[in-house]
């Protein structure tokens, strides 16, 4: 399945079933009268947050979604059945926008939710109510009334979807930084791999447990160049996903350090981050120093006396041997029980 953070849907929701006119006509009641059940209720149509979507794919293949109309009324104090609701399941951390066209041929958004927790349910659409039957419309000077009401219409929406990814982690870092690695060290999460830029095209989810049974939820978001906030490379589609991180860990790899000034190399992307929004590059960081097996030790032992003059507490790393990893998550599980706190 392809990785969709984006849609535009329609939704209904049911009709209400009409009321029936219908007048007795039995032996053994003279008088008959009315006796016309109202109409069944439409459906409503419900958006609900599920932790098991990853993806709006499925959206962009069905556009429309619609609840079923109630069931009309019939004779003999007959009510019409109501309609089920039709519950439509999203990914977790959707945000759902009502597209508004105005008179004046502008068209403007509304959020209505930001679903945020798994099960939580919200009433896009209520469906209309039913119509009254004839029954309820006998009077003193109508004791015979030939009417009934119609069902109520449903209502009707043009939806946007928007997908941010929910995780307490995400993974920053230049393309090949490899963090798509390191993720696959730490996790069950197997994002393709490979020694060429833009390896990661999607955000990939990994998540880990503590021996106490808690979880941390980390994100792999794709590799992130200069300009990204003016939407060079992969851009701002996917920096939208780390407003959703608790934290960041930026991941440097060894090449891309600047050997006079290694803290130098983490500018760049925070810079990004400003840009696009100045929350973000508010987020608290763990550095990290990817790939030192590439390094002699000569060289790791001149990065690590400059980053420890400059008093930045950095984490030096080798994902593909494994050296440095337990110490790294560490750090981690107790940033994110601060943030817990």
């Amino acid at each position: 399945m392809r990785f969709v953070d984006e849609a535009t849907i329609k939704v209904m929701s049911g009709k209400g079933g009409n009321g029936c006119a219908s007048l007795r006509r039995e032996a053994n009641l003279p008088k008959g009268g009315p006796d016309g059940g109202d109409g069944g209720k439409g459906g409503d149509l419900i958006f609900r947050g599920s932790s098991r979507l990853m993806s709006l794919y499925d959206f962009r293949l069905k556009r429309m979604y619609a609840a079923k109309n109630g069931e009309q009324g019939m004779g003999r104090d007959r009510y019409g059945k109501a309609a089920d609701d039709l519950i439509v399941d999203l990914p977790v951390g959707t945000l759902i926008y009502e597209i508004i066209e105005n008179e004046d041929g502008t068209v403007e958004e509304k959020l209505i939710a930001d679903l945020v927790e798994d099960g939580t349910e919200i009433i896009i659409c209520k469906g209309g109510n039913g119509g009254r039957g004839n029954l309820h419309f006998k009077s003193s000077t109508n004791r015979t009334p030939r009417y009934a009401e119609p069902g109520f219409p449903g209502e009707e929406k043009k939806i946007r979807l928007e997908l941010k990814i929910l995780a307490d982690v995400g993974l920053l870092g230049l393309p090949s930084a490899g963090k798509s690695t390191f993720i696959s060290k730490i996790s069950a999460a197997r994002p393709k791999i490979a020694a060429y830029p833009f390896t990661t095209l999607v955000p990939n989810l990994g998540v880990i447990e503590d021996e106490d049974f808690n979880r941390m939820v980390i994100a792999d978001i794709p590799g992130l160049i200069e300009g990204a906030s003016e939407g060079r490379g992969l851009g701002i589609t996917f920096l939208k996903h780390v407003e959703r991180n608790r934290f960041l860990v930026h991941i440097l790899a060894a090449e891309d350090i600047n050997r006079d000034n290694p803290i130098d190399g983490y500018d760049m992307l925070n810079q990004e981050l400003n840009e696009y929004n100045a929350e973000l590059s508010n987020k608290p960081q763990i550095k990290v120093i990817n790939k030192i097996d590439t390094l002699t030790d000569e060289e790791l032992a001149d990065i690590k006396a400059k980053i420890d003059a400059s008093g930045e507490e950095v984490f030096f790393i080798s994902a593909l041997r494994g050296d440095g990893i337990d110490e790294l998550l560490d750090r981690m599980w107790k940033q994110l029980a601060e943030l817990s706190e």
